[in-house]
């Protein structure tokens, strides 16, 4: 469980503002900037979870929201929190969304519980070569959005995606620690650090104002080395073409429905 890190993220005041929500949780972690290891001192706190509809809310007519999204501010940090229902967040992960699979796995824990920990033992059986599709798109995206704005933090974010995404398909594991990944991945830059350091400044601080950050022609030629390494190591990769988790994943959800417990657990929260 969450308490306290680095990045000054409080356990007790994020298990706070999620109490309140109107159904049970089975879990929510912390996402975003804190989860890739660059939050700046204004970053908004990114929450994401699973919350659990009762039965009732799934077999009638009228049913209950398969995504709830709250935004609050407290002292001055903005919080976003978003939870989708088991059987959305599971059918998430048996498709090639990255997204879900970092906040399931996510070290930065809120709330908890077993079925959290059962949707973790199925992760591994969720991840294909397909994934490398996700973090190219990601990091597509992030890179344009820097290529208009000039901010640091589209910057990191682009790399932080192809790194996640060299990463999964060399290892079959989904790193998302931009610091970590950087030691990991041979072809990470070697100016990742200054550039992390630089953004604990400010959210939106721009790459020209960071007196050590690499010109733009050397950014855009890394860029681009990773790219291909991505490209790489997606056709060398041993990861499965389909998840092979779907049974297992929907014996959760409906003994989930049913009240029925957990294997070896003691039921839902």
């Amino acid at each position: 469980m969450l308490t306290s890190d680095p990045a000054g993220l409080d356990g007790a005041r994020l298990r706070a503002v999620v109490a309140g929500q109107p159904y049970p949780l089975a879990f929510v972690t912390v996402s975003g900037a804190h989860l890739y290891g660059f939050p700046s001192r204004d970053s908004d706190v990114d929450l994401r979870g699973v919350h659990l509809l009762p039965v009732r809310e799934v077999v009638g007519l009228r049913t209950g929201p398969a995504t709830l999204t709250r935004m609050w501010t407290v002292d001055a940090v903005e919080y976003d929190l978003v939870t989708h229902d088991l059987a959305k967040f599971c059918g998430f992960m048996l498709q090639r969304n990255g997204y879900v699979l970092e906040q399931l796995l996510s070290p930065l824990v809120v709330s908890t519980s077993d079925i959290h920990a059962e949707l973790v033992s199925y992760a591994p059986g969720c991840l294909t070569r397909h994934h490398a599709h996700h973090y190219r798109g990601f990091a597509g995206t992030q890179r344009r959005r820097y290529a208009a704005t000039g901010e640091l933090k589209a910057l990191l974010y682009t790399f932080r995606a192809l790194l996640t995404g060299i990463h999964l398909m060399r290892t079959g594991r989904i790193g998302t620690h931009l610091p970590t990944l950087a030691a990991q991945v041979p072809e990470a830059p070697h100016y990742l650090g200054t550039l992390v350091a630089a953004k604990a400044a400010g959210e939106h601080r721009g790459t020209a104002s960071v007196p050590d950050a690499p010109g733009t022609g050397t950014v855009e030629a890394d860029l681009a080395r990773l790219a291909a390494a991505l490209d790489d190591a997606e056709r060398d990769c041993t990861l499965p073409e389909r998840p092979s988790a779907a049974a297992a994943l929907h014996e959760l959800v409906v003994r989930t429905r049913l009240g029925d417990p957990v294997p070896g657990g003691t039921g839902a929260p």
